[in-house]
């Protein structure tokens, strides 16, 4: 359905070398050399760069909120995406300190036409329709979200680029697409979002059945998104397709981009190779999707906020892969006999 080129392979013998002849024990540097090796493949080099991140958040609202099943009333969407662009965020605090440039999509945000300096507006609807009665989208606003998400991705000249989300309820939308999409008991992955108490996790259950039993046990990628997805998260599986078809190193963040990244793995298989998972959050749906994906993130962090947080304390550890492949030293290039112990 989308063409990605596939990561090359030809270079892992001569990257593994590169790797192992560095002034250290075999292995010594663990999950970094990892992560330097599928870099190293994505850029085709055995010398790669990352100079570069951009973050972009999308926000969009869920109709589904109406139900109760968050924490927070729905125009905290709007409010944190003016806090976004004020540089009041997590979001923004973690851009700053690590130079990651970050830029907020109004995908579909409930309420009037946002207008404000330093907002992109891919704006698609006031937010979804409520997917616990029916339909979250139509097949043309799908396809619209996917498109602009997908056109968002490609313009990517960073090396590395992340996606994050806000929209009140995408974790119950998040659980219903990875329900559809892996026959995953729903109560496995539903969890507290942003801190439901006890009644207000069991009024989420109960709401997300309801949702669920609306369609077959199991559909097919785009249905999934349609009937349960919000414009941020639809938006994103597009990006995390474009981005890749620009070679762009696509680093994701949580339990929201991970769904949005199975999705799109599910469109374009290609696309996994590209892909580098920053952290577990303390969404319990999140390791079902990391399982799902035979992902082993950067970080374990218990967080659960979303925005791209995850992702930006990630990168520094990637740009130091990176920089270990390019410029540390070898056995051979510092005069040290043997490989050490």
């Amino acid at each position: 359905m989308f063409d990605i080129r596939p990561v090359s392979h030809a270079r892992d013998a001569a990257i593994q070398h590169a790797i192992d002849t560095k002034t250290k024990p075999l292995g010594a540097l663990g999950a970094i050399e990892t992560l330097a090796a599928q870099i190293a493949r994505i850029q085709d080099t055995l010398t790669p760069r990352l100079d570069r991140c951009r973050l972009i958040i999308f926000a969009g609202d869920h109709g589904i909120a109406a139900e109760g099943v968050s924490a927070y009333p729905q125009e905290v969407t709007r409010q944190m995406l003016n806090n976004f662009l004020a540089g009041g965020a997590a979001a923004n605090i973690f851009a700053r300190v690590n130079g990651v440039d970050l830029h907020v999509v109004d995908a579909g945000v409930a309420g009037a036409t946002i207008q404000v300096p330093g907002l992109t507006s891919r704006r698609i609807a006031a937010g979804t329709r409520n997917s616990a009665v029916e339909a979250a989208m139509t097949s043309e606003q799908c396809e619209t979200a996917l498109g602009s998400g997908r056109e968002i991705g490609q313009n990517i000249t960073a090396e590395v680029v992340a996606f994050g989300e806000m929209g009140i309820a995408n974790t119950s939308s998040a659980s219903l697409i990875v329900h559809k999409l892996t026959g995953v008991e729903l109560d496995v992955l539903i969890g507290c979002g942003t801190g439901l108490d006890a009644a207000g996790l069991a009024r989420k259950r109960a709401v997300l059945a309801c949702a669920a039993a609306r369609t077959p046990a199991r559909l097919d990628t785009c249905e999934a998104l349609r009937e349960y997805g919000g414009f941020e998260v639809v938006m994103m599986v597009g990006a995390f397709i474009g981005a890749a078809q620009a070679g762009a190193v696509v680093l994701v963040d949580g339990f929201i981009a991970s769904v949005a990244a199975l999705a799109a793995v599910e469109l374009a298989p290609p696309l996994r190779d590209y892909l580098i998972f920053a952290h577990r959050s303390a969404e319990p749906g999140h390791r079902v999707v990391l399982e799902s994906l035979s992902a082993r993130p950067v970080l374990d962090l218990e967080m659960r906020l979303g925005e791209g947080t995850g992702a930006l304390l990630a990168w520094p550890i990637l740009k130091c892969a990176a920089a270990m492949l390019s410029d540390m030293a070898t056995f051979e290039t510092a005069g040290i006999s043997g490989a050490g112990e």
